[in-house]
């Protein structure tokens, strides 16, 4: 073997272009990293004016900011339900995964199986002048094969709801997926999520639902419909959002 095909001389030439090949993708990741966050926050803005019925689909970017100027973002105490100065940067994901802001759950507590949230929250609110129209809130929770994003918007009176949008979940596409389905998310609106006294009630049911606390299941995603309905159950009783509608209820809000 030659000294031009050494082994060493191998070895330098693919150090060499993992290095240069490292630097590149870095720079890339870097410049492409705020148009990557504004492209975030755009699609964050979409499914919450989806979810509470001001924007069908799609919508160009300058469409989606005008219609985002009706809704007004709060930060909520999940432990009171009384609104908070945000911290600086707030991100309730990465919240949620810091001792010194999270809430570890577990047991029967966290029937989400979501392990840990953030002890305070999102909320989105519409008003028509002072009267409050619509509550938006950011709800997660894990299906058959992954924690599933959406948002759930309720009226007023904190029960009848608005309109429900899935945006993020790696779920069985046709089965558990279908819960991004046009189809399906219509016939959310007008259901009824708790009862007088402000208990969770909602139930995803196989076959066709009988009255405003059901919700038909999706077929053949028992696991996935089971993980929607546990999913409502934790965002809407007490350890979730339940003290917060408790003073939308009280006139509070």
């Amino acid at each position: 073997m030659s000294k031009k095909e050494s082994p060493i001389k191998t070895i330098v030439v693919a150090v060499v272009l993992s290095l240069v090949c490292s630097v590149v993708v870095s720079f890339a990741a870097i410049q492409l990293k705020p148009q990557q966050e504004l492209n975030k926050e755009l699609d964050r803005k979409r499914n919450i004016l989806i979810a509470a019925g001001l924007l069908e689909q799609g919508g160009t970017q300058s469409e989606i900011d005008e219609l985002f100027k009706q809704v007004e973002t709060k930060v909520v105490d999940l432990s009171t339900g009384e609104f908070v100065e945000p911290p600086k940067d707030f991100n309730q994901r990465k919240f949620a995964k810091d001792p010194e802001t999270n809430k570890v759950l577990e047991g029967k507590e966290d029937v989400a199986s979501i392990k840990k949230r953030s002890t305070l929250a999102n909320v989105y609110l519409v008003r028509d002048g002072q009267t409050l129209e619509t509550i938006i809130l950011p709800v997660h929770g894990y299906g058959l094969w992954s924690t599933m994003y959406g948002f759930l918007a309720l009226k007023p009176d904190t029960t009848t709801v608005v309109g429900f949008k899935y945006y993020e979940h790696g779920e069985t596409a046709g089965l558990g997926g279908e819960i991004e389905n046009p189809t399906w998310r219509a016939i959310w609106p007008g259901k009824e999520v708790l009862n007088e006294q402000g208990e969770p009630v909602i139930k995803l049911v196989k076959g066709s639902a009988q009255n405003e606390h059901q919700v038909d299941g999706l077929s053949g995603a028992t696991l996935t419909s089971n993980g929607v309905e546990n999913t409502l159950v934790y965002w809407l009783g007490e350890d979730g959002f339940g003290p917060f509608l408790e003073r939308v209820r009280a006139g509070e809000i």
